[in-house]
């Protein structure tokens, strides 16, 4: 059987931060959302840097074609000498003409965009009227400007929400809807499981197609499986689903408490949610055990930059039994990390926001074993002599729920095992925090 989860411990008073920050672009969620939805493409109306950015996060893809681009603005346009909104017309109507098979147009608000006022939401009206929504055309905002680079994927999920046509919601609703862009192999996992565990009618968000689109009405629980989606919660409330309140499916406690929130909103039985989860929880375990001898004891500390923060060091301090000296996130939604803070141990500094320069002397201050932290941060950190483990990582890689418990451990394990190979050591050292 499951043991209850601990009642809220006192982490401290949260350290507010307004400063400089050091966070990646929204416009980077494209990236795994254009992979996840196939028929989908991604037009970013922003500037060549945008395009560089965008380009060098995906990588050279010499084989495919990718389908994500940039509508580039230049100096005319941000010196407001040409019609954007023409501009964009005949950009969409080339793309459409050379790429037909497009059936989700996503139009991507960037920061130039966004400091000339550029209208999205105007241009996605008259495109969808002037090709009577095939493709359908959405737009949100990915600028770095205020954002980290998960709210992207955050924005665009709400956006997709509020655009879900009115006999769609009028229709049958989902039991289940499972916000959050997850890995196919890790849907198919989870769907699987709530298969087995009876529940019926469940749509992830994002589907694997755009023409999968959620029933939701007000017999529809939601459920979140990234941490990060506040926008996306508030739409799929607005068209009245409820949430269903657990903790986040990283490991196998996690994982567990997550599906046995859903269970218990079901109505499934001790003894089925047993017989399901039974065998791949010891798997679970199993794999994980594998890394915890490098990981047990270790003091760390997590910057703030992707927002899962709060569940990965839940998960370091209960399931690889590491000291957790900060937790930073850009952004706390407190409501969907209660759960996460609760079961954080006594004494633990939370952060949210960033004072960049003043987080790093903390963190030079406390002499860590690992840092969790964003790309910008971490080479400097290493040429210190600080171990780091790049936060964004933990955005592109599967991780959720039991198979990937072992990736998971082995994500933090992998540059304590690197300094370990470079130091001599044969084995991980077990030592206990002071």
């Amino acid at each position: 059987m499951n043991q209850p989860l601990p009642t809220p411990c006192n982490t401290g008073s949260t350290i507010r931060q307004r400063g400089q920050h050091e966070v990646f672009c929204g416009l980077t969620s494209i990236i795994w959302l254009h992979r996840k939805i196939p028929d989908a493409f991604f037009l970013v109306v922003g500037s060549r840097t945008c395009a560089h950015l965008i380009q060098s996060a995906a990588g050279v893809m010499i084989f495919s074609e990718p389908r994500f681009a940039t509508a580039i603005m230049d100096e005319r346009d941000l010196a407001g000498m040409a019609d954007m909104h023409d501009e964009l017309d005949e950009v969409v109507e080339k793309l459409l003409e050379r790429r037909p098979e497009i059936r989700m147009l996503v139009l991507v608000g960037s920061c130039p965009s966004e400091v000339i006022k550029f209208d999205l939401g105007r241009a996605a009206e008259r495109l969808n009227a002037r090709y009577a929504s095939r493709p359908r055309v959405l737009c949100y905002s990915g600028s770095g400007i205020e954002t980290t680079f998960t709210q992207g994927e955050d924005n665009f999920l709400a956006a997709l929400v509020r655009g879900l046509p009115g006999d769609i919601r009028s229709g049958r609703p989902a039991q289940l809807v499972v916000a959050g862009s997850l890995a196919d192999v890790v849907e198919d996992q989870m769907a699987r499981l709530l298969a087995d565990l009876g529940i019926e009618d469940v749509v992830f968000l994002p589907g694997r197609s755009s023409d999968v689109l959620a029933p939701i009405g007000p017999q529809t629980r939601y459920v979140l499986a990234q941490p990060y989606l506040g926008a996306t919660a508030a739409a799929l409330e607005s068209a009245g689903a409820r949430r269903i309140d657990g903790i986040f499916p990283l490991g196998e406690e996690g994982t567990t408490a997550w599906l046995q929130a859903i269970a218990t909103t079901f109505g499934v039985s001790a003894s089925r949610f047993e017989a399901v989860t039974a065998a791949p929880r010891r798997r679970a375990r199993e794999a994980t055990a594998h890394y915890r001898p490098w990981i047990e004891g270790k003091r760390i500390f997590l910057f703030p930059d992707s927002q899962m923060e709060p569940s990965l060091a839940r998960y370091l301090n209960r399931e690889l039994d590491a000291e957790i000296i900060e937790v930073g996130s850009p952004y706390l939604h407190r409501e969907h990390v209660a759960g996460e803070l609760a079961m954080l141990p006594p004494g633990v500094s939370i952060s949210e926001g960033q004072d960049v320069e003043v987080q790093i002397d903390r963190c030079r201050a406390a002499r860590p074993d690992l840092i969790v932290c964003g790309m910008g941060l971490a080479n400097p950190f290493e040429a210190q002599g600080l171990v780091t483990k790049w936060s964004i990582e933990f955005a592109f890689t599967p991780i959720q729920g039991y198979e990937q418990a072992g990736d998971l451990a082995e994500l933090f394990a992998r540059p304590l095992m690197r300094q370990g190979l470079l130091s001599g050591a044969a084995s991980p050292s077990r030592r206990v925090a002071s």
